[in-house]
């Protein structure tokens, strides 16, 4: 999260220009703008999990998981097996392997992801998302959508 409220005026960043030879106020300034933008989204995303019982790891999870070729989400029209190892999620997501491994955990225990041996391989499991699981994501992304819409059209975030 960025928690600078207040950005620095223009005339704040030339200073530190005429100070630091090698910054680029404009590029500062714009850069904390996207930072801040980029806050607030996350808050209001944060936010809109937590009103669904979720996180947003465990989206970020059901959500790699359902875009994949022959799980019938968005990645629907594949032959594969649908689903992933534990290990792609990982790789699919900027989180840690453990953190991956616990809240796949928590995600089977919930019901909203299923888990089956993959053939030939004892500790290899195939993660797909249940129908329950399923109607999770039908029930949260239409707001979700709606929510990354209404704030990508408004210009100025930087109050908030």
């Amino acid at each position: 999260m960025f928690f600078l409220k207040d950005l620095p005026t223009r005339q704040m960043l030339q200073s530190y220009g005429e100070r630091y030879p090698g910054m680029d106020a404009e590029a500062v300034a714009g850069a904390l703008r996207l930072l801040r933008r980029g806050s607030l989204l996350m808050r209001a995303l944060e936010a809109y999990f937590t009103a669904h019982a979720l996180s947003q790891t465990r989206f970020l999870v059901l959500i790699v998981i359902d875009r994949e070729p022959g799980q019938g989400g968005a990645g629907q029209g594949g032959t594969g097996q649908g689903g992933l190892l534990a290990s792609e999620i990982a790789d699919r997501l900027d989180i840690s392997r453990p953190v991956v491994t616990d809240t796949v955990r928590a995600l089977v225990r919930a019901g909203l992801l299923g888990s089956a041996p993959v053939p030939g391989d004892g500790r290899a499991k195939r993660i797909t998302v249940t129908p329950a699981g399923s109607a999770v994501l039908a029930d949260l992304l239409p707001g979700y959508f709606a929510l990354i819409a209404d704030f990508m059209a408004r210009e100025d975030e930087g109050a908030g």
